[in-house]
């Protein structure tokens, strides 16, 4: 496995990442955009990608931006928008062939790079605005990504139990934004709410291929001209939070099948010594086929339908999800607490432990087999300020034993239980 190392330097204000390799036969472009959550910008900061792929100053017609992706012999173009701690974190994506591969009289890095730029700082405007068709018609494409949401009850109950359970915090938003707020939001009111992001947002550019950060270094200064930038870097001020009282929250909707969310907070973050003790943590609790939960809530007594945990490094938060028949609540409830209580005793087998470290290897060796996962993994790094190669957090997983383990179960508290029942039998 060799050891690829991202070469980091910074152009007017935007913070660029290179790794220069002849491994892949494309070249894999990434921009970060990130900005706080908060209330009032995370919805209009959520549609802005969305408008601004529909044009750009020299592809004003949707069609016509299509067609440049297929000049550059088919390039990859997306984005997503999702949180990481209490960050909103908007991601572009382009994927090019590798020049070398190519009869191309044109750099196709150089292209991808014009277009990109183009994307984030030359959208298609009228009158000083953005397009009314496009914002009409891309709102509505919000509207119904967040309408799906309740629509599948295992995603509503996870997002449910975050919600009550970070309810005075900005971790509590969708990074998608809130229904309720599209409606308001005007061609005018999004130019001035894209202004404002274009300002303000934390940009980290990645570039994984065969090219080096001076060639990517004048790449950015030509074609994104954002030189007037001060960009702060992350703040991780993590400070954990005490529980002082587990909450229950029950919903009623025409459900069949209960879902019952449990939310954990720890202290460890990915910033923390200990975060591959944290991972351990959830692997054995509810990761994967092998742990816990599975095999004891769903396998053992047949009480659940799925059963699984998740950990959220950024954020020091630790989520359970089970789909269970609705009278088996106490029963299910009673089971999942006492594999807690095992994990904060210790009672952690050495088959346990074995597993978990081949399925986090199998995980960590995939990532060198593709660009956006190292670029992922790296900007871990720049999120939390913690410099760690996958080799180094993988062997700090190979030294993690069951007292480790026994540690980081000893940090998790539970905070809130949410269970979505069905409506209330007529009596």
């Amino acid at each position: 496995m060799t050891n690829h190392v991202f070469q980091h330097g910074n152009v007017g204000g935007i913070r660029i990442h290179v790794l220069p390799t002849k491994t892949f036969k494309t070249f894999a472009i990434s921009l970060y955009a990130g900005v706080p959550l908060a209330e009032d910008t995370v919805t209009p900061t959520a549609l802005i990608p969305f408008v601004l792929r529909r044009g750009t100053a020299s592809y004003p017609e949707t069609t016509q931006f299509r067609e440049r992706l297929e000049e550059l012999y088919g390039a990859g173009f997306g984005f997503d928008v999702y949180k990481r701690g209490d960050y909103q974190i908007i991601q572009f994506r382009m994927d090019t062939i590798n020049d070398s591969f190519v009869q191309s009289k044109e750099s196709l890095l150089a292209e991808s790079f014009a277009f990109l730029g183009e994307v984030l700082t030359r959208p298609l405007l009228e009158g000083g605005s953005f397009r009314p068709s496009y914002v009409n018609t891309e709102r509505e494409t919000v509207r119904k990504k967040l309408e799906s949401i309740v629509n599948d009850k295992i995603r509503y109950a996870a997002e449910r139990c975050i919600e009550e359970m970070c309810r005075e915090e900005p971790y509590r938003l969708h990074p998608l934004g809130q229904r309720a707020d599209l409606e308001s939001i005007t061609p005018d009111s999004l130019h001035q709410s894209y202004r404002a992001w274009l300002d303000g947002a934390i940009l980290d550019l990645y570039v994984v291929g065969d090219t080096s950060p001076e060639e990517v270094q004048k790449l950015v200064e030509r074609h994104f001209g954002l030189d007037s930038r001060s960009a702060s870097p992350y703040q991780s001020n993590f400070s954990p939070k005490k529980v002082t009282e587990v909450r229950t929250v029950e919903e009623r909707m025409d459900v069949g099948q209960g879902k019952l969310n449990m939310g954990l907070r720890t202290s460890i973050t990915y910033g923390d010594d200990a975060y591959a003790h944290a991972l351990m943590y959830n692997g054995i609790l509810g990761g994967y086929p092998h742990s816990k939960l599975f095999v004891n809530v769903r396998e053992k007594e047949s009480l659940a339908y799925y059963a699984s945990s998740r950990y959220d490094g950024h954020k020091g938060i630790a989520t359970i999800q089970s789909g269970i028949e609705i009278q088996n609540y106490n029963k299910a409830l009673d089971i999942i607490r006492k594999q807690l209580d095992e994990m904060k005793q210790g009672n952690i087998s050495d088959l346990e432990l074995n597993q978990t470290k081949a399925m986090i290897r199998n995980l960590l060796s995939e990532i060198q087999d593709s660009a956006f996962e190292m670029i992922a993994f790296d900007f871990n790094r720049v999120l939390s300020g913690k410099e760690r190669s996958t080799e180094e957090l993988m062997s700090q997983v190979e030294a993690s034993g069951a007292e480790d383990v026994k540690r980081a179960a000893g940090t998790v508290e539970l905070d809130t239980i949410y269970f979505l029942t069905g409506q209330k039998e007529e009596s």
